[in-house]
């Protein structure tokens, strides 16, 4: 299994953070212009009112460029704590194993800390760290989408 880590210091609060976080526009604006995800069907966000915890919620397309489908994320919230974080553990068609764990750490400023942790297991024998660049990379971008929205600097 390969794991990757990335966090950034935000300048707004926790919670703004958390509420752009869930929906399918702040998901969808973080991976902008590379890839976008679908929802499933009547998913309007992923807040612990709207999901069962450790079951599929659905299935959730991967596309190229906003356009172009090349995986799939069968997704599964095991934990979510509001204003505080999520882990999901899901299988796609491209990792047997994908374990992204997104935490929120209010600052005392009025700012936070969000961290990505992110761990998969590819599927068809292919070992993991091979992936570790093009992971690492998209996370950054991520990242840097975030810290263009609230402001901030990589932690």
């Amino acid at each position: 299994m390969s794991e990757i880590v990335v966090s950034s210091r935000l300048d707004a609060p926790a919670e703004r953070v958390w509420e752009r976080a869930i929906t399918p526009e702040g998901i969808n604006d973080e991976m902008r212009p590379w890839l976008r995800m679908t929802i499933p069907a009547g998913v309007e966000s992923l807040d612990p009112e709207s999901v069962v915890l450790g079951e599929r919620i659905g299935r959730s397309w991967i596309l190229l460029f906003g356009l172009i489908p090349f995986d799939y994320d069968d997704l599964v919230l095991v934990r979510m704590e509001a204003g505080r974080g999520f882990l999901e553990r899901s299988t796609m068609l491209s990792q047997r194993l994908w374990e992204h764990e997104r935490t929120i750490e209010p600052e005392g400023d009025g700012g936070c800390t969000v961290t990505d942790r992110v761990r998969w297991e590819p599927r068809l024998g292919l070992p993991g760290r091979l992936l570790r660049p093009a992971i690492g990379w998209f996370f950054r971008h991520r990242h840097a989408r975030l810290r263009r929205r609230f402001g901030g600097a990589p932690a």
